[in-house]
């Protein structure tokens, strides 16, 4: 179920753990970005509501969307059920995505805490950390019945040699 606001009600139980998402069929939709902050987000979140809707698709949590930022552009995820399956060229089966996700539990100002607490452990494991996603988990409106604003943070990683090699070393 998705709040009025278009909020989870629903999240996954994600926080501290490591989330395998290979594979997984997803609605991916673009959405243009200025220095990594995205441009009228809100339209392209119900944008990506609407089209999953017409396709009528089941997302797995309604109202879940990660978002990745570039400088120029960004793209929004919707992970889907299992079994979807649509010809639509914004539907995707997401590639190998072996990610550490933690709950930052604070606004956007101080997630910087955050981000360098979860790539320290990354690094201290011989794992480089990659791309980012954030999920906004609570809007202003229904963060006070919420427990605060929250907002998920994924960040994909991979193996590094070279670390694990100098993790050895010590």
């Amino acid at each position: 179920m998705r709040r009025q606001c278009g909020c989870p009600e629903k999240t996954p139980d994600w926080d501290g753990k490591e989330v395998d998402l290979s594979g997984q069929p997803a609605h991916v939709l673009p959405f243009p970005t200025l220095f990594h902050m995205p441009l009228g987000y809100e339209i392209y979140r119900k944008r990506q509501t609407q089209e999953i809707e017409q396709l009528e698709l089941q997302e797995q949590w309604p109202g879940l969307s990660l978002m990745q930022t570039g400088f120029l552009r960004g793209r929004l995820i919707s992970l889907l059920s299992p079994n979807s399956n649509s010809p639509s060229h914004r539907i995707q089966s997401l590639p190998a995505f072996t990610a550490l996700a933690r709950l930052h539990r604070g606004g956007i100002g101080s997630v910087r805490q955050s981000l360098l607490k979860m790539q320290g452990e990354l690094l201290d494991k011989g794992r480089m950390p990659k791309e980012l996603y954030m999920a906004y988990l609570t809007c202003p409106h229904c963060a006070d019945q919420a427990g605060g604003e929250k907002i998920l943070l994924v960040r994909r990683w991979e193996t590094s040699s070279r670390l694990q090699a100098r993790i050895n070393k010590r």
